[in-house]
């Protein structure tokens, strides 16, 4: 990626049901992938209040105070902490133009947003597929087999993480 680049890249959502891989394979793909010197950002949602710092600390102490954002820098990592105190929470875009540029953007959760997806479809979770409900799902990673009703979607052996890996770098081009 050359410095003069902006924006996340290529954005692709992954989607699916709590227990189905979906980490797990996301953290095998960024692996390999930043292995390879490519930047990924990841954006994941969490639809529970999240803690990332404890109440103690000085930087939870002044977000507690009202600060409106609270930057936390270090030598090793910044995280810039929002209140949002009753606002609604922010978009994705508005979220994705916050990041700094990448080769590629994943993105866990959103099932609602208009964005090409993966999804993570294990059958032995008794859930139902979220592909023929979502036409923006291109891909389905699974430890089952195709079944008839799955018309052109590329459908990837979820057992098999390099197989998924190389279907995402030919997406990406």
């Amino acid at each position: 990626m050359s410095g003069t680049e902006r924006g996340p890249g290529p954005v692709l959502g992954v989607v699916g049901w709590s227990g189905s891989g979906k980490t797990s394979l996301l953290e095998h793909l960024i692996l390999r992938l930043a292995g390879q010197g490519l930047r990924v950002n990841v954006v994941k949602h969490s639809h529970h209040d999240v803690e990332l710092e404890p109440p103690r600390k000085d930087s939870a102490r002044l977000r507690m105070a009202g600060a409106a954002e609270v930057m936390l820098a270090s030598p090793y990592r910044v995280a810039i902490l929002r209140e949002l105190r009753g606002a609604p929470e922010p978009s994705l875009a508005e979220h994705l133009a916050r990041l700094a540029p990448a080769d590629l953007t994943l993105v866990e959760g959103y099932k609602w947003e208009r964005l090409p997806k993966l999804e993570v479809f294990r059958p032995s979770l008794g859930r139902p597929a979220l592909y023929p409900d979502d036409a923006d799902i291109v891909a389905v990673a699974s430890d089952g087999p195709r079944p008839a009703g799955a018309g052109g979607l590329d459908w990837l052996d979820l057992n098999d993480p390099d197989g998924v890996l190389a279907w995402l770098q030919h997406w990406m081009r």
